[in-house]
């Protein structure tokens, strides 16, 4: 049996763990405070938010990210791994993602697979959350995104490349002068007045909206894959999707702890899979954001996000499970 702990900010983490597990030939446990979406999840272990209260002295000393001291939800969550973990012998546990799980899962004798974050991870934390894993999965390419602090890791450290719930899926057909902004569903800085300067300045593309400002979409496929052009932050779930969908992109990095939206954003721009930007444009800007990254096009997207990626991580996570 394989566990997979999923975090619940945002719905990236939850997506790639549909998808790997769905490419996984083995049973595969959801374990997250998030409801359960199902299959292709084998069962799944409601855990206790640690969010909901009061917290304090949540670092544990600076050695953790989130321990809250006293805190009855961190207690009922790992009370309810432990008990998991007594009763099922998992062969392995993905975490994705969370240091104080990885360690504590370790701690109890389980090999655990950790996906790695994008940006400048040297703090004690996330050191420690590398080192006792068995493997550290990175989705994305290493052609294109190759931090030192994870080339210190090894053969430990496994690029799988971006991995998408539209990975295979066909596109729907191209509907000229249509734009989306995908604004972000895990903490949005993006406003309503970005978005009325964004339609004011490009008069000539009919925009979609997702996230933020915008409405929320269970299936962006069919707009994503048929614009013209997307605009989005440099989020890993948002930007798998405009990679399967290979559409040109103008990528704006959010403000993200370790700075991951713009080292991701970076590595884009700096590879001409598409335009890259640390800040949203002043209003002027974006006719000739738009066009430069029409110009460089979509199909560079292939190198982020080669369409085998799950494979490629199930077959590693089926690795640690047989030792």
């Amino acid at each position: 049996m394989i566990g997979w702990y999923v975090h619940h900010q945002g719905r990236g983490h939850l997506h790639r763990a549909t998808v790997v597990a769905a490419a996984l030939d083995q049973p595969v446990v959801g374990l997250s405070s998030l409801p359960s979406p199902g299959a292709p999840f084998a069962d799944w272990v409601q855990l206790d938010p640690d969010d909901a209260h009061p917290a304090e002295e949540v670092t544990a000393g600076g050695a953790l990210h989130w321990a809250p001291r006293g805190h009855d939800g961190m207690r009922a969550r790992m009370a309810r791994l432990a008990a998991w973990v007594e009763r099922e012998r998992p062969d392995v546990v993905v975490v994705d993602v969370s240091v104080e799980v990885s360690v504590f899962l370790r701690l109890m004798g389980v090999p655990v697979v950790v996906t790695a974050m994008p940006g400048d991870r040297t703090d004690t934390p996330h050191t420690t959350g590398y080192t006792v894993a068995d493997r550290v999965l990175a989705f994305w390419p290493q052609d294109v995104l190759d931090p030192p602090w994870l080339a210190e890791y090894g053969d430990k450290a496994v690029h799988v490349g971006a991995v998408s719930r539209f990975d295979g899926r066909e596109p729907a057909p191209r509907a000229q002068g249509t734009a989306v902004l995908l604004a972000g569903g895990g903490g949005s800085a993006v406003t309503a007045a970005d978005v009325d300067a964004l339609r004011a300045a490009t008069p000539e593309l009919t925009w979609t909206v997702l996230g933020g400002p915008g409405e929320w979409s269970a299936d962006p496929w069919p707009l994503l894959s048929a614009a013209d052009v997307v605009v989005t932050h440099a989020g890993q779930n948002a930007l798998a999707e405009v990679a399967a969908a290979r559409r040109p992109a103008v990528v704006v990095a959010q403000d993200r702890p370790f700075r991951e939206q713009h080292r991701t954003t970076e590595a884009l721009h700096d590879t001409g899979i598409a335009v890259g930007l640390p800040v949203w444009p002043a209003a002027e800007e974006w006719p000739g954001l738009l066009a430069r990254a029409q110009q460089l096009g979509g199909g560079a997207w292939e190198r982020w996000s080669p369409g085998d990626a799950a494979l490629r991580a199930a077959a590693v996570v089926t690795e640690v499970a047989r030792r």
